[in-house]
Formats: C-alpha cells, structure tokens, sequence
C-alpha cells in the first residue's frame, strides 16, 4: 500500500515528504518528480522516485499505479488553461491507475474567489468528484510568503509599514503547517470525501504584523494608510477570500498554527 505524491521535489512536496518519513516507513512512499536529478536525496533516503510529468499523460498512468493514496499537488503553471488540462491528465491517470483515495491541493474558500485560480480549483474538486475516487481536499490558504510582496526590511529601517486604507484580515499561515497537516491525512486512516480548510484559527491583521515586526527589530513599527500606495498583491487580496478561518488545520496537526511572529522571520534579515 503505497503513498504517491506528485510535485515530490517542490516546496510543499518537500515539506510533505519529510513530516511523512516520521509516520511511515520510507519504503511505502513514492515521489513523482519531472526531473530526477532534483530528487537524488529523496532517493537516499529509501523513498521510491518516478518520473511523472504533467504534461505528459503516459508518464502519469506508470506513475501512479499501487497507488493506495495519491497526493496531487496542483500544477504551478502560469497559464490557468494549460493547469487546467494538466490537471485533467492527473485525474484521468488516477482513474485508469485505479488510485483508491485521491487527495488534491486546493485553494481555501474557492467559491468566494472571483479570478481564473479559484475557478481552476473549484472546476478540478468538481471533476474529482466526478470519477467517484474517494477524495480529500486540502484547501490551502494563501501561504504566509506574500508578505515578502511588502518589503518588511524596509518598514524596520524606516520604522513604518504603509499599507492601502481598509481593514484587512488574513487567514496565511506558513507552508510547513500545511505540510503537517498533510502528512496526517495522508498517514492516517479515514478522511474520506472531506474538504478541509486550511487556514489560521483565527485571521491577524496588520497591526498585528507591525506588532510581530516591532518585537522582532526591538524597537517600534508603526502602521501607516496610504491610499496611493500602489502594489499588485492588494488587487489579488481583493478578489479572494484572505479573511474567513476554519480550525481544521489546527485540528490535524494536533496543536495550534504557527504564531504569526515566527512565520514572519524568515522574510525578514535582523
């Protein structure tokens, strides 16, 4: 009974694979990567490597097959019509493969979005559950990374973080939680047809971020509204759902997301 996951050599993938070598054995992992080269050190650790591209749907079929759990990671392609028919590869592979239970990454809050990448998702969940594969779906959050967008190295040396007016709320959380949260469902039995979402328990906001700044720099930030700020990352907010929480992921890691003040330091150089 094996553990096939696609993307194995991507940041979640990565992630993924370790926090599952510490729930079962490695030989019951499969990782499917484009370029082998790149997954050596998963090799090296006893986790079986195949290739498994999704522009390829040949390469797919092969990869999947003893697939008791197939974790599909979506596709990082910019282009949301080539996603979108990878995505259709992955999901007629799987059927032909006979993958028993069909775990996909998602988008949290998808139906709430109004841009192509929250369609894309809520079209692949409605094609999964066409096939009558059990399912799970991880519906990630907006991963913490996008405040590197704000540049908080700059905000500690001037002192003030300047944002556009609005009361923002954010339910981010880092990529290790979700990672964690995966590697549980994945591990454990059960979970069949669920939607998960996960997002932080509670949202934070931006003065919650200045807050975290302040006592990371030690010395105070302040929180500036600016309506000419101009920065591409407040119209994507803007059309997704940022906000709304669940406590599902809290609920599969066992213990509660990472603290906001933790998940910021790696994007900041003190």
């Amino acid at each position: 009974m094996s553990i096939v996951i696609t993307g194995a050599s991507g940041k979640l993938g990565t992630l993924i694979l370790n926090q599952l070598l510490h729930k079962v054995p490695a030989n019951r992992l499969i990782a499917c990567v484009r370029t082998r080269e790149t997954a050596r050190p998963l090799e090296e650790l006893g986790i079986t490597v195949r290739y498994c591209d999704y522009d390829h749907p040949d390469s797919l079929e092969s990869a999947f097959t003893g697939a008791s759990k197939l974790l599909f990671i979506s596709s990082s392609h910019h282009d949301d019509t080539i996603r979108m028919r990878q995505h259709a590869h992955v999901i007629e592979a799987a059927k032909k493969s006979k993958v028993e239970h069909l775990l996909y990454t998602s988008f949290a809050f998808p139906e709430k979005g109004s841009i192509p990448l929250t369609h894309l998702h809520v079209a692949t969940e409605h094609a999964i559950r066409a096939t009558g594969i059990p399912y799970t779906f991880l519906r990630n959050a907006l991963y913490v990374d996008f405040i590197s967008t704000l540049d908080l190295n700059a905000a500690i040396e001037k002192g003030e973080l300047r944002v556009p007016p609005g009361d923002w709320l954010f339910n981010s959380i880092p990529r290790q939680d979700i990672a964690l949260a995966a590697a549980a469902v994945l591990a454990e039995p059960g979970h069949l047809n669920k939607t998960y979402e996960l997002t932080a328990s509670d949202p934070w906001t931006f003065s919650d971020l200045t807050a975290a700044l302040s006592d990371l720099a030690g010395r105070p930030i302040s929180l500036q509204q600016d309506a000419t700020i101009q920065n591409w990352i407040y119209g994507f907010l803007s059309k997704i759902d940022p906000s709304s929480t669940s406590n599902d992921l809290e609920q599969l890691m066992g213990r509660p997301p990472t603290s906001l003040k933790e998940s910021i330091k790696p994007f900041i150089s003190l």
